[in-house]
């Protein structure tokens, strides 16, 4: 691994100490700035959306099948232009537990032996996160095409 440069250090330790003034209480005179959306060329390829994990083409059967729940259950929240930031790492989460439990049902429907306290525990996971993701569906929002020409129909008068 690359050790990180002396300017990324410094601004560390500064984020840190920033961080501590905060828990302690210390009079914060200047305002934050404002949290402006990076360019997609200043983050991650997960964050734009054209990577699945890190360190990972996508290929393989697991891969995909982590892929298709993900995506699944996105369509199901109405897209993920519509989740926040914490859905969609719970959508992830869920996903890959998912792919673990289908796994462990893959081996035992093939005769082998699995821990069942495992799967216990992976089912016990999957209903908690799915709770908090939520299981009803979300209608995305569809503007048909009457509408929009009835919206525009007015702005071009």
């Amino acid at each position: 691994m690359r050790s990180r440069s002396l300017h990324h250090q410094r601004r560390d330790v500064r984020a840190v100490d920033r961080l501590r003034g905060i828990a302690d209480g210390a009079d914060q005179s200047a305002d934050p700035a404002p949290v402006e959306r990076r360019s997609s060329k200043q983050r991650s390829r997960m964050t734009n959306g054209t990577a699945l994990l890190p360190d990972i083409d996508g290929r393989s059967a697991i891969a995909q099948r982590f892929k298709d729940i993900a995506s699944g259950i996105l369509a199901d929240q109405g897209g993920a232009d519509q989740c926040s930031e914490l859905r969609l790492q719970l959508v992830r989460r869920f996903a890959a537990a998912a792919v673990l439990a289908e796994q462990l049902e893959s081996r035992l429907a093939n005769g082998e032996q699995i821990d069942i306290q495992d799967h216990a525990l992976l089912c016990s996971t999957l209903a908690r996160l799915a709770s908090r993701i939520g299981i009803e569906r979300r209608a995305r929002d569809v503007t048909t095409l009457a509408d929009y020409l009835q919206r525009h129909q007015g702005t071009a008068e």
